[in-house]
């Protein structure tokens, strides 16, 4: 392996503490997602490093994102999960805690599953991007999921959230919709 020269510096340990994210301080969103206002979505976002690709605009992170990524956790009750979706960049999910399926196919949503996989503790999934997808607690306790969004460098952002078609209309009937930019309103 060939050796590398990379400048160094020396950093404060107050300024490497503002780049800590404690769990037990964290914020979480219930309302990260549009489709979180559907019963059997909700589920809790934590926006650890980056703010990913939440539609609520109202939504911090604990640590802004420098990097080429983003790191969120969910936090969700047994049989909760998230609606299809895709993204134009590469999702990971890599559970925490519990078990957890990771389901895509343009159709594997609202009562259909046309693919799954269970993922256990340490194991990870990399989706790539344009692959409708969600994931589902399938354990028997409140989990943790670790997910982590590849930045779009052309935009510099993780891009939005492409929902699977009857999901708009869906939340629609709950009082959200998002604006021209992808954020969620409710009426």
């Amino acid at each position: 392996m060939a050796d590398f020269e990379m400048p160094t510096h020396e950093m404060s340990k107050a300024d490497m503490l503002k780049r800590v994210a404690r769990f037990k301080d964290l914020k979480p969103s219930k309302a990260a997602f549009i489709d979180t206002f559907l019963p059997g979505y909700e589920r809790e976002a934590f926006n650890v490093i980056g703010l990913g690709v939440t539609e609520n605009p109202d939504v911090t992170e604990a640590i802004p994102s420098e990097g080429d990524f983003n790191v969120t956790y969910i936090r969700s009750k047994p049989g909760a999960r998230g609606a299809l979706h895709a993204h134009p960049t590469v999702e990971v999910f890599i559970p925490m805690s519990g078990r957890w399926a990771v389901i895509w196919g343009d159709q594997s949503d609202f009562g259909k599953t046309e693919n799954e996989l269970v993922l256990e503790v340490g194991d990870a999934i990399s989706v790539p991007p344009g692959v409708m997808r969600c994931f589902k607690n399938v354990g028997t306790e409140e989990a943790l999921l670790l997910v982590i969004f590849v930045l779009d460098k052309s935009r510099n952002d993780s891009g939005s959230v492409m929902w699977q078609k009857d999901l708009l209309s869906q939340v629609a009937q709950h009082g959200v919709t998002r604006d021209a930019d992808g954020n969620m309103v409710k009426k």
